[in-house]
């Protein structure tokens, strides 16, 4: 069995994987990772693991890895399945890097538009020929409701809720701003790469994917997993060194 620790910027999401299947699945907080890795090995027999994590947690910082056989630690050096055109590609995140990993195990031969809507919402393309391209990182749901409530001196700091056209209210207003604005730009966003690519895939995950896939227009397929199954395919491309 694989375990996938997925360590973002706000929590851990951590996941037991017999061949493609999540078996389990749990979220916790940074501080909590030891504890649940050690009930996980307690529940199951984990040969490999793999570790992502936009932040400082290393894997030297978690002495609960040590009795797996192989732990891959997920970087710019690490194996992956497709052809990487990012001018940067140290400077690539490794959410992104299992996004599109995922897009390539889950949609072969297609293009694909992967968008992880979370702290920040980016976009990924790779095309049907397994090269990826790039794409677009902005500022997500809450990040927009934090940077209102931040950059000025009275407009309150409010989380996702219902909302309109026209707000009446400041509230009300700054939901409309937030919400409606995300919606047309990943929609506006859809639109400009369908013309270019007719034959478009797109997926959408991330925390926030169940509430943005009930207001999008556009057809797409949701899954808010897909990060922990794309590193689950990446450490399986490994196992075969």
């Amino acid at each position: 069995m694989n375990l996938i620790l997925d360590i973002g910027n706000t929590r851990v999401k951590i996941a037991v994987f017999q061949k493609h299947t999540i078996v389990e699945l749990s979220i916790t907080s940074p501080e909590k990772i030891g504890k649940e890795i050690t009930k996980l090995q307690k529940q199951y027999t984990i040969k490999n693991a793999i570790l992502s994590s936009v932040g400082e947690t290393e894997a030297k910082d978690l002495k609960e890895l040590t009795a797996i056989k192989k732990v891959v630690v997920l970087d710019h050096t690490v194996k992956i399945p497709f052809i990487n055109n990012y001018k940067t590609p140290k400077t690539l995140g490794v959410d992104r890097i299992a996004l599109v990993s995922a897009a390539i195990e889950q949609y072969p031969s297609k293009n694909v538009l992967v968008i992880d809507a979370g702290s920040c919402i980016t976009y990924d393309f790779v095309n049907e020929e397994r090269t990826y391209f790039g794409g677009a990182i902005s500022p997500g749901i809450h990040m927009r409701y934090q940077s209102l409530h931040t950059f000025t001196a009275n407009l309150p700091k409010l989380k996702i809720d219902e909302f309109s056209l026209i707000g009446q209210d400041t509230k009300t207003s700054m939901h409309s701003g937030v919400l409606n604005g995300i919606l047309h730009e990943i929609e506006g966003v859809i639109a400009e790469y369908q013309h270019k690519y007719p034959n478009l895939t797109v997926v959408l995950t991330g925390g926030d994917t169940n509430f943005l896939a009930k207001k999008l227009k556009s057809s797409i397929f949701a899954n808010p997993n897909f990060l922990l199954e794309g590193l689950n395919s990446i450490l399986i491309h490994n196992l075969d060194e």
